[in-house]
């Protein structure tokens, strides 16, 4: 295409390309981005310019752009095997994948499934969950719980799970048996008591106790929740969630696409907060997105018992991509470079800088309201004026998200989330690469789209 005038490039994008979640009328700006290539924790678009890789593209591009090693893996992977299903057979691609990956989960979380992504892999666990429940002889096990305003995918079944109301609402009714229940948000334990005292932990429990814990089959969380701004459970939350699946006999599912692979300073996020799940899944980073793979991670015995029983002998899921030779020369490239470049190491040294910089930012923004996060993931969130605690109206939200922080990212030359799920935030998720001096720099372009939010609140 490179005859072509961006006008042209962007005019053949309207005609034939139809996008994901993108507004028609972001759709067919004439500043519509269109990303021509990357190199470490920059991109650049078809002119030329460079931009800051705020968001690892998606969650995804932990060990950064334009990796030669990765390339040339998944070419020779592609010249020897270029397809063969993961039915029946094996290649070698994907039995040292999930090795290596086995090798990194907590626990006993050894046998690994492979799907192609992260609504694929919150799919497959919850077929798992039900299945599994069933070949034990619990068919009744069927009802599944997960948090307020959480993102678990887009398939039908993952989007049940998904607790955004408006995300389901074109789509109902969507799959039943799925309840909610409060996340963390503004949460902090009581003084004098423990994570069993908060309120997302007791109404968990009172929810189990009305549709009877012998009927759950699985609760699905996050370790550290995307959606409503990289939320960050209080201390012993995770060992909570733990202790009432033991006692209820639940699985505990670890929704770990967007925390896996080190955002979180650890390998995987619920390794951070010392509790080992019943199932992970992953997907994003695994391949630090240079080819599509998800899948999930399960305890041995879990498979085991599944397969030994009467009623079992396969989990009864697959599709036709998962666990392909190429992607997972991908992952196997990529979990290479991640441990020689100790870019998870990297990411649980500078949190701190990363931390510090972003908060030191409330000082000087009358608009910003609160920094959270951890690792290498963190959310903005933004009121019309924090001292006085006056919000922003539905107008002055919808005009941040949709043209005042995109005018001041390009302008600055970053490029990351606004996000209205349930507030007004901006969010920031680097390459795991990213050294001080990347830091200081997605510091800065942070504070100059926060600035752009002053101005706008106080002109308005």
């Amino acid at each position: 295409m490179s005859h072509q005038t961006p006008e042209e490039i962007r005019a053949l994008a309207r005609k034939n390309l139809v996008p994901h979640f993108t507004r028609g009328d972001a759709w067919r700006s004439p500043d519509l981005p269109v990303i021509d290539h990357g190199e470490g924790c920059y991109i650049y678009d078809d002119s030329g310019r460079r931009y800051l890789d705020g968001l690892s593209g998606l969650f995804c591009v932990n060990i950064g752009h334009g990796r030669t090693d990765i390339v040339a893996a998944s070419m020779k992977q592609m010249e020897k095997l270029a397809y063969w299903p993961n039915w029946g057979a094996a290649h070698p691609s994907v039995i040292e994948a999930a090795a290596k990956i086995a090798e990194l989960t907590p626990g006993d979380l050894d046998r690994i499934f492979f799907a192609n992504s992260g609504s694929e892999a919150v799919e497959s666990a919850l077929k798992f969950a039900r299945q599994y429940h069933r070949s034990q002889g619990h068919p009744d096990r069927t009802v599944i719980i997960a948090r307020d305003f959480a993102y678990h995918g887009v398939t039908m079944g993952a989007l049940a799970l998904t607790g955004i109301p408006w995300y389901k609402e074109p789509f109902q009714p969507v799959m039943p048996d799925v309840r909610h229940f409060p996340n963390t948000y503004g949460e902090t334990i009581p003084e004098g008591g423990t994570a069993a005292d908060l309120p997302s932990v007791v109404k968990l429990r009172s929810i189990i106790e009305e549709v009877g814990g012998d009927k759950v089959a699985a609760i699905f969380a996050e370790p550290v929740q995307n959606s409503r701004g990289a939320l960050v459970p209080p201390e012993g939350y995770w060992q909570e969630l733990r202790k009432i699946c033991d006692e209820n006999g639940i699985l505990l599912v670890a929704d770990e696409v967007i925390c896996g692979f080190g955002r979180l300073g650890e390998w995987f996020g619920t390794g951070r907060f010392g509790v080992v799940p019943d199932v992970i899944t992953f997907a994003k980073a695994a391949t630090s997105g240079y080819a599509p793979l998800g899948g999930m991670a399960i305890r041995t015995h879990l498979v085991d018992e599944l397969w030994d029983s009467p009623d079992g002998g396969s989990f009864f899921h697959g599709s036709t991509w998962g666990g392909h030779p190429v992607a997972t020369a991908a992952a196997i490239a990529n979990i290479d470079a991640m441990i020689d470049m100790n870019a998870v190491g990297n990411a649980r040294a500078n949190e701190d800088h990363l931390r510090s910089g972003l908060e030191a930012l409330l000082d000087s923004h009358p608009t910003l309201s609160e920094v959270r996060g951890t690792g290498y993931f963190y959310a903005l969130e933004f009121v019309a004026d924090r001292e006085s605690g006056t919000p922003l109206s539905t107008e002055q939200a919808q005009q941040l998200v949709r043209r005042v922080m995109p005018a001041a990212m390009r302008e600055s030359g970053l490029l990351t989330r606004p996000d209205d799920r349930g507030a007004t935030m901006l969010i920031l998720s680097p390459p795991l690469i990213a050294d001080t001096a990347v830091l200081d720099e997605l510091i800065g372009h942070v504070d100059h789209v926060v600035t752009a939010v002053d101005q706008h609140i106080a002109a308005s």
